[in-house]
């Protein structure tokens, strides 16, 4: 194992584990943790330790109570400081890192099929690749915010849930990879708020669209939609959604 000083790239790729785990999960026996301790070449106590050290910068942490670990460097700061203003800079830089430490290719690592990318003749691989490597970070850091439950249903089951962007992708580029503009949403209620018939206010309370009461009768429109008017979400253990976003998919998508 290696010395107890790290370097900038190692600790880049811990705020890479801090983003993708559950912060109440972590812990020297955690499989993420043990995978990326590997790969560090560091042993599983000191990866943790140092997801610890990230956690006592985050301020949604600390309102629920959370400290972390009370010492840390400030590397830790420097690399927490730079990237919270730079999601893109993070998700693209941490896993090439992981790769090159793991010598691997960055797509192998962040499991992306290219199998389809010959038909995308109009972007090069490395955009492609570039692409689907920040996708698979922005939906590991939200999913993980929210102990992979979508926030309204409360539904568990990986495969059904979405990353969904409050803002969506096309209207802000800037904030594309905030976690902070993002939900855990299961499959259907992500279409519907996309689609602005459903919609999450900044007192993170869920509002349904009048658009259903076309559907009245539906009793499904009621079992899926209605029964959740007012209900408050699900609210993830970090990187709390911003309201100043939910504000703006309230404002200017949903169908009031």
């Amino acid at each position: 194992m290696k010395n107890d000083n790290w370097t900038r790239e190692e600790t880049i790729i811990a705020f890479n584990v801090y983003c993708k785990i559950p912060f109440k999960t972590s812990s020297k026996s955690n499989p993420t943790i043990i995978k990326y301790a590997n790969i560090l070449g560091r042993s599983p106590s000191a990866l943790n330790m140092k997801v610890g050290n990230f956690g006592r910068l985050d301020p949604e942490l600390k309102k629920q109570g959370i400290v972390g670990l009370s010492h840390g460097s400030k590397m830790e700061e420097e690399v927490w400081n730079e990237f919270n203003d730079n999601w893109e800079k993070l998700a693209y830089e941490s896993e090439l890192l992981i790769a090159q430490f793991a010598n691997k290719p960055i797509e192998v690592i962040s499991d992306i099929d290219t199998e389809d990318f010959i038909f995308n003749v109009g972007l090069e691989r490395e955009t492609l690749v570039k692409q689907r490597v920040n996708q698979s970070f922005f939906r590991s850091t939200v999913l993980s915010s929210y102990n992979s439950r979508c926030c309204i249903t409360g539904l568990s089951i990986t495969e059904f849930l979405v990353a969904s962007h409050i803002i969506p992708w096309s209207r802000d580029k800037e904030n594309r990879l905030n976690p902070r503009n993002g939900l855990c949403l299961n499959n259907l209620h992500d279409r519907a708020f996309d689609r602005g018939y459903i919609t999450i206010k900044p007192d993170y309370s869920v509002r349904i669209s009048n658009a259903f009461n076309l559907f009245e009768n539906d009793n499904s429109v009621k079992d899926f939609f209605k029964k959740y008017e007012n209900q408050r979400i699900h609210l993830p253990d970090k990187f709390l959604p911003s309201k100043e976003f939910l504000d703006y998919h309230y404002q200017n998508i949903f169908k009031k």
